[in-house]
């Protein structure tokens, strides 16, 4: 008779990145009898898998961790683990705070998990926060081919060279590394033998991937020959990083889809040397152009940071310009929050009530041209991968090749099929169509 599985609950905060290492972990514990539950009461062991780039990331961590303490009182046995960026920024601060907590992982050592849970087994806490020379992805075993969605995230670069102002990554992830791309292009094998049919490759500059003699669209090449992935998104890009290849490679290759998420942050350029760019909005604009030569009907989306140390109304004003000559089909922004140990955090902030103001100006526009791409869709055909039911009986809803969120009303199953779609109506995050029967 076997023992009973031991019960996982991790919870994953911030971007595509923590949902790949959050997949890889519970993946990695599961060799060690673990089996991953939805019910953080009836785990063995609770894992955050933190992120350190929004404001207050650390007060969110230890008030998740403030309410697992009543559950450690209760049962005792019960392990808890704070990995990620977060970890690897606040190791020993955790560990001194917070008695509940067993075990302390960063980013780049979490294929020491099984070590660190058998460490903690016998009672004792366990903190790596190392940069190792061994590579995680070699250490950890190959992937389970148990049945997944239709879509996946694949990390192939991680860490960042760039030193940008505000940015804690370099710190947190350390310097930019590729996989090489034989084993990515194994492991999206297997994705896609698992049921995948749309891959995101994910890295902190992706876009800087040198895992392949030809770069990220080098990559891209190799990926494409795979018979069954069907589509390829890349995410986060700099700006900087947007070579030739990868630029012509969305015009040449069909399975890459039209959608680029290539962050700018500022259009003024005092603000962009201040944060560390290293380009300017002339040089961003230029990339844009040739990016739409390329691919015309490409959506782009990028991130904006308003009230940077130093700014003024001018150099708001300039940003609101690039993105009025941009046009984008989405947009993240966010007020400036100094992250400690950045060049920026030393610097004096823009006040509260600018910067609640100007984000408040900024969100309007991209909303009005978010709202604009959304109805130019109506009447238009796009190819919806479907990946799952929808709210109401008999729909379904996936992702247009534009990441737009669409739902159509069907009869039987559409999960992990990819069908042209005709636009009916578009509301404020969402796309309703019908499916063109072909």
């Amino acid at each position: 008779m076997t023992d009973a599985k031991k019960k996982l609950f991790i919870k994953t905060y911030g971007c595509q990145m923590n949902v790949y290492d959050s997949e890889r972990m519970a993946e990695t514990l599961g060799a060690q009898g673990y089996e991953q539950t939805e019910d953080q009461s009836e785990a063995d062991m609770v894992l955050l898998n933190t992120c350190h780039i929004r404001e207050k990331a650390a007060e969110k961590l230890y008030s998740d961790l403030g309410r697992l303490k009543p559950l450690k009182a209760e049962k005792p046995d019960l392990k808890i683990g704070v990995a990620g960026c977060v970890a690897q920024a606040e190791g020993e601060e955790i560990v001194r705070r917070m008695p509940i907590v067993d075990l302390v992982v960063g980013p780049q050592s979490y294929h020491r998990l099984p070590q660190m849970e058998a460490q903690v087994q016998t009672g004792v806490r366990a903190l790596d926060t190392d940069f190792p020379q061994d590579d995680k992805f070699e250490v950890m075993k190959a992937r389970p081919k148990a049945k997944r969605g239709p879509t996946a995230f694949l990390t192939v670069q991680e860490g960042c060279d760039k030193f940008c102002a505000f940015c804690v990554v370099p710190y947190t992830r350390g310097a930019e590394v590729s996989r090489p791309a034989e084993r990515i292009v194994a492991e999206a094998q297997g994705l896609v033998e698992a049921g995948v049919r749309e891959i995101t490759l994910l890295g902190q500059n992706v876009n800087a991937y040198h895992g392949d003699a030809e770069g990220l669209a080098g990559l891209c090449a190799k990926l494409v020959k795979i018979d069954g992935l069907e589509r390829i998104r890349y995410t986060t890009s700099h700006p900087n990083d947007m070579d030739d290849a990868l630029i012509a490679a969305h015009g040449d290759e069909p399975k890459l889809m039209p959608y680029l998420h290539l962050p700018v942050q500022s259009g003024s350029d005092k603000i962009l040397k201040a944060m560390n760019r290293k380009h300017t909005a002339e040089d961003y604009l230029r990339i844009i152009e040739r990016i739409r030569a390329a691919r015309p009907d490409i959506l782009l989306s990028s991130d904006f940071i308003v009230g940077f140390p130093g700014e003024t109304d001018d150099d708001f004003e300039q940003t609101m310009q690039l993105i009025d000559a941009v046009g984008y089909g989405a947009a993240y922004s966010f007020k400036y929050s100094a992250r400690p140990g950045t060049p920026a955090a030393e610097k004096e902030d823009v006040a509260q009530d600018v910067m609640d103001e100007r984000l408040q100006r900024l969100q309007a526009l991209v909303t009005t041209q978010q709202h604009a791409t959304q109805e130019a869709m109506v009447g238009r055909e796009v190819s919806v991968l479907f990946e799952k039911p929808g709210r109401e009986p008999g729909q379904w809803g996936g992702k247009s090749e534009y990441l737009h969120a669409v739902h159509v009303e069907a009869e039987g199953a559409l999960r992990g099929q990819i069908r042209k779609v005709r636009i009916t109506s578009a509301a404020r995050n969402s796309l309703a169509g019908e499916l063109v029967e072909k």
